[in-house]
């Protein structure tokens, strides 16, 4: 089955939208503003028409694209291109500046290769054992890990965990729209016959991470200054082999911390980068030379956030649980084709699992090729206006949207949570929990209500389970430290 899922990408229609795939993500990591999210989100639609193994192989392809790409503009324009790059700029910027553009760039890509590499086997490994366990869990484990993981993203995706909370649970209140799973009653529909279907992942995401950027962008009256790319021209790798030899430490340790960080829910390699670069740091021999263009931030950045792509499809393939926004639009695909992810995965679909495997590891192998070959490319795409680019993408958003059922309320929905999400982000209300309730109240419903039909109602006997027990008292000692340190925070903000 390993053999039949590794080898069913080999063929050429696969291998294209990989191919596809990593030179989309690249272009929406590079361009600040522009996201591996927002690639994933608008390349979703696309996927529809596809095999489910090519449209998954093809989102994982932009995920794995974006993530590096974000490097290109943190060296080169000290903007990074997505949150997984921020600290690739305290070093790469600088070296950039002395005239060493192109061996930063050498660096970044290499050792985003090999954060995935590192990903990639954790993933192959972690997963397929962690499944078995998981085939042992029900209803109370699969309702109160969600609520921790729904606490934990809450939590940590924004400044406040009050607006993080409520963001979550404004998610599971979308998520109950239209015909209960248990009971069949009709709810929240407001009588338009369109929702009683729900509704669908799609449209939601697609407004809330691409048109409501879109609505940002052009209510924004500041006229956009063009940032000067500074020169680059890259020898080799961008390093000897004394230098690899040097940072194998950093290396190792900032992709386990990659891998770690992106298997719990909500902190992903937006978090990862910079928890790598201070380890680094702290465990240099000479932390006076980070921040002035030396090699190991560099390393510690790239390492880790591409680590943390394969540790966030652990939960996601063998829970069923996100981990951040782009594996809860890889959900949205696997949805789409009426795949469930979970435990029984690896069992019933195991020749798709390894296949996803398989095209993570082309997607890796591209992302290298592409960068090194087409960097002038990408560089080039760095001076296209925003207002060139953001109604091409509007547009791709209502014909993806579209294109699903083809139904005009759809696009309503689009746009309505466009409108919401534009209204979110300027009152720094974080998107991440509401699209991860809305992914997860489903489950959370289901499971919940099946758990209390066993115990006659009895909420209490969720506790009888110790992994239940586990995870419930750490989310209630989670919202505990979090709203002692809002308050300790509201405090110091008083005096």
């Amino acid at each position: 089955m390993i053999i039949e899922g590794l080898l069913s990408v080999l063929n050429l229609y696969t291998i294209g939208f990989i191919f596809l795939g990593v030179v989309v993500g690249i272009i929406f990591g590079a361009i600040p503003g522009l996201t591996s999210t927002m690639g994933v989100a608008l390349c979703l639609p696309l996927t529809f028409s596809m095999s489910p193994l090519d449209g998954i192989a093809m989102l994982i392809a932009v995920f794995v694209g974006g993530t590096s790409g974000g490097l290109i503009s943190a060296i080169l324009l000290d903007i990074p291109g997505t949150p997984s790059s921020v600290a690739t700029t305290f070093d790469g910027t600088p070296m950039a500046a002395r005239g060493e553009g192109g061996r930063a760039l050498g660096i970044g890509i290499i050792y985003s290769f090999i954060g995935t590499v590192f990903s990639i086997i954790a993933l192959i490994f972690i997963a397929p054992t962690l499944a078995k366990v998981a085939l042992k869990f029900g209803p109370y484990e699969f309702f109160t890990i969600c609520i921790f993981a729904l606490t934990l993203i809450g939590g940590m995706a924004g400044k406040s965990i009050y607006k993080g909370i409520l963001s979550g649970s404004m998610g599971i209140l979308f998520s109950l729209v239209g015909v209960a799973p248990v009971g069949g009653a009709v709810r929240f529909t407001f009588g338009i016959g369109a929702l009683e279907n729900g509704l669908n992942i799609l449209p939601v995401m697609i407004g809330l991470f691409a048109m409501s950027e879109m609505l940002k962008q052009g209510l924004t009256r500041n006229v956009e200054i063009s940032s000067e790319v500074r020169p680059y021209k890259i020898k080799g790798l961008g390093f000897t082999w004394n230098e690899f030899k040097e940072q194998s430490g950093n290396m190792v340790r900032s992709a386990f911390l990659g891998i770690g960080i992106g298997i719990l829910p909500g902190i992903g390699s937006a978090t990862s980068n910079l928890i790598a670069y201070s380890t680094a740091k702290q465990r240099s021999k000479h932390p006076e030379k980070f921040g002035t263009g030396c090699m190991d931030g560099i390393v510690a950045s790239e390492t880790s956030n591409n680590a943390s792509i394969g540790g966030s499809l652990i939960p996601l393939l063998t829970l069923g649980i996100p981990g951040d926004t782009v594996t809860a639009m890889i959900l949205g695909g696997l949805t789409l084709h009426g795949i469930v992810p979970g435990p029984l995965l690896f069992t019933n679909s195991g020749v798709l699992v390894y296949g996803i495997f398989g095209a993570f590891i082309l997607a890796t192998i591209f992302m290298v090729i592409v960068e090194f070959g087409g960097i002038q490319f990408f560089v080039k795409l760095l001076s296209v206006p925003k207002h060139f680019l953001m109604p091409v993408i509007l547009v791709l958003c209502v014909v993806g949207t579209f294109g699903l059922n083809h139904q005009i309320s759809d696009i309503w929905v689009a746009l309505a949570f466009g409108v919401l999400g534009f209204y979110m982000n300027k009152n720094e209300f974080p998107l991440a929990p509401l699209i991860l309730g809305f992914v997860l109240g489903g489950i959370i419903e289901t499971n919940l209500i099946r758990g209390l039909m066993y115990t006659n109602g009895n909420f209490f006997l969720f506790f009888t389970s110790p992994i239940a027990a586990v995870f419930m008292i750490l989310t209630l000692l989670y919202i505990g430290y979090m709203v002692r340190k809002e308050l300790r925070r509201g405090k110091t903000v008083h005096k």
